[in-house]
Parts: structure tokens; sequence; C-alpha cells
């Protein structure tokens, strides 16, 4: 939860969230009892769940002078809690995909119109390279909005650099952050100064670090296990565009030759609110066009669980996810089913169900100490970003109680 606001790339302290959470709910108490309003301590007198978290982010950092904000949307954009910001210094739209189509249609281009809506006036506008139909209804978005886009296709030049966020996709995601950062800077600067405008050769250094450096938890991250010979790769997908890309990620490392007799594969999969089965297909396909091993299974164990974090005490306050039917994670529902596809579309694989995250790992332990000892086991934990989160969690738990600091 407190990752959500982060000041100098870091998560706010306990304490932090704390006061700053409690100044906001006061604030609203005080702002409806002001108002008259019957009860003014009541439920009903605050916003929704993001809409206080978007609203406490911007007491946090108005609080803490921070000068300089990335703020991301939560849905769309067009009517997006984060969207009450009149005069940004640049705006930028991400790939896109299909996602949240209960609030902002089932296609591309219906998308790509709420995603445009955070375009402001005068205010320079960029986006990763979308289809043409996307594009089209983003330019057209750009001219209402009295602003121009500029398509950011991805720079040769960035080959150069060894992206902290280690996967081919990233790069992309890395020539839009160049493009936004220099129009901020020279926004905020009134003058180009030492900015690249045309590709990364003249990069100052401190762009060229932040791009070595940057990383994100749960994304295109790499772990060895301090308990075992496995190796940890995370990399949370919702969406069938974000999955594949989870799923190219993993497949460049597993073909490469020095991993090719790495056999033991493990997947961690669990989606509880999506199409979780259309995910599973999507990635076990992309994983088996990739594989050039003599196998051609793509995982040789498969591992379902819910999103619920430890054996016995449950869910860590901070990682509950209050959108999901509890009927539905006790019965096991959504693992059983995705256990059944995967059986349908790889029988040779060996698929087990179990209840909580903990568990998952520790059969995943178990699984690589069965393996030959030239072997490197390898585990992707993909899927619900609840689930990547409460993995991270158990390691680092884990970790701090072995540590003697």
């Amino acid at each position: 939860m407190r990752e959500r606001i982060r000041i100098d790339n870091q998560p706010l302290s306990e304490t932090q969230f704390a006061k700053y959470f409690f100044e906001t709910w006061d604030r609203l108490e005080a702002s409806a009892k002001a108002a008259n309003h019957p009860d003014p301590s009541s439920v009903e007198t605050k916003p929704v769940y993001f809409r206080f978290l978007t609203l406490m982010a911007f007491h946090c950092y108005i609080s803490e002078g921070v000068n300089a904000a990335v703020i991301e949307c939560g849905i769309g954009g067009e009517y997006d809690s984060t969207n009450i910001l009149v005069k940004p210094r640049v705006t930028a739209v991400t790939s896109l995909g299909i996602d949240h189509t209960a609030m902002l249609g089932e296609t591309i281009e219906s998308i790509a119109w709420h995603k445009a809506g955070i375009f402001k006036s005068g205010v320079p506008a960029f986006s990763a390279p979308q289809s043409d139909s996307a594009v089209k209804v983003l330019e057209e978005r750009a001219a209402e909005k009295q602003t121009t886009l500029q398509v950011v296709s991805r720079d040769p030049d960035i080959e150069q650099i060894q992206l902290g966020l280690a996967a081919d996709f990233q790069k992309t995601n890395a020539s839009l952050a160049v493009a936004v950062a220099a129009a901020f800077i020279r926004s905020r600067d009134g003058s180009t100064g030492n900015i690249p405008k045309d590709g990364l050769k003249s990069l100052p250094d401190s762009f060229r670090i932040g791009l070595e450096q940057a990383q994100l938890g749960g994304r295109c991250e790499t772990r060895r296990d301090t308990k075992s010979n496995l190796t940890w790769y995370i990399d949370g997908g919702h969406t069938l565009e974000s999955i594949e890309m989870a799923g190219r990620w993993f497949a460049s490392l597993i073909a490469s030759p020095s991993t090719q007799g790495s056999l033991t594969r493990i997947l961690i999969f669990n989606q509880q609110t999506r199409d979780a089965n259309a995910l599973a297909k999507k990635l076990h396909s992309t994983l088996s066009s990739a594989v050039t091993s003599s196998s051609t299974q793509p995982f040789s164990h498969v591992i379902f669980c819910t999103n619920t974090t430890y054996s016995q005490t449950g869910y860590r306050p901070d990682l509950t996810s209050i959108n999901t039917n509890a009927a539905d994670v006790q019965a096991l529902s959504v693992q059983n089913a995705l256990a059944d596809t995967w059986k349908e579309v790889d029988p040779s694989a060996k698929v087990e169900v179990v209840r909580t995250i903990e568990e998952a790992i520790g059969m995943a332990r178990v699984i690589s100490g069965s393996a030959s000892t030239s072997e490197s086991p390898k585990a992707l934990v993909t899927g619900s970003l609840h689930l990547v989160g409460g993995l991270i969690e158990v390691l680092e738990s884990e970790a701090e109680a072995t540590d003697p600091k």
C-alpha cells in the first residue's frame, strides 16, 4: 500500500502514511461538519478508495515540499481523479491495452479516447507507439485540447544502455521516459540546456544513471532465493498484452544457450478478478513458441494459488484486496479452473493448487531441491500484482528474520 506514494523513489514510511492518512481523513470530516452534514464522521463524507489516496498523495507532496512529481492515472484519464491537474508540465500515454473495459469501453479506440483526457492546452503530449487507429484518436483528442501529440519511437541508441528494468519492451518505456523527462526540464528551466533532442548520444549522465538504476518491485525483477538454488523471475501482468510481455521476458532468459539445460521451470500464477484462463493460455502460447531446447514444454511445474499471503495469519493488512469474491477464494474456484485449463493445454506439466503464496513458495523450493545439481531451477511469478506483492513480502520478511542486524 505505501509504495503507491513515493518520495525520492522510496515508499512512505508507516509513520508518514499514518500521518497523512489521518490528516486527510480529519480535514474531510471538518469540511463535512462545516457544511452542516448530519453525520460528519460517516463514510458518505469521504471519497472512494482511489480518490482518497489521490487526495492524500497531493496533500503529502505539498506538505513534504516535493518539487517534481510523476502522477499516474488510476483508470483511464478523462474522468480519473488524478486529472484535476489543470496545468501539468507534460503528459504522456504509455502502451495501450484492453483493460478496465466496464469503464473505458471494449475497443482500443475507446480506451485511447479516455487516456487522452489528460492532454491539456499548450502542454506537450507524448505517446508510445500505438496501433494506427489508437494514434488517430490520440491525435484528434490532442487537437481538441489545443496541443500536438508526438509519438515517440524506440530510440536505437538505447541499446547502448543496460536498463535497470531488463526486458525488451522496457526499451519502449525508456524512450518515452527520456522524451517526457526532457520536456519537463525544458518547461521548468525555460531553456534546452544539456537536454537530449536527437538520440541518446547527447544524454546527460543523470539520464543514463536514471535509466541504468531504475527499479520497480515486481516488474522484470530477478532475485536469488536465499533458501534454495532457485532463481525468482517476478513480473506482474494482468492484461493479455502485459502477460505476453512477461512471457517474452522470461522466454528470452530460458531460450539462451547458457540456460537451455535448465528444464526445471516453475510457474506461480494467479489472477483473481479478470479472465484468468485467457491470461494463462496466452502465457503458455507465448512461452511455447519461444522455447528452443529439446523440450517444448514451457514449465515442468505449475502452481496456482490465491493472493492470500500467509498460511497461518492470512493477508498482511496492506496487501488485502477488497475487490475479490471471498467465497471464490475460500473454495479455490479460480485456482481449480486454472489448473484444469493448464492440464488441457499442457498435460505433461505437473500442476498443483495451494491456498497461499507462502505455500506456493515452499512447494517451489521443494521442487528445485529435487533438480539435478547441474541445473539452475527457475520460477516465474506473474499475474496479479497482489500475488507479486505478497511473494516479495514473504521473501523479504524471511530475509529480515535471518539478518543479524
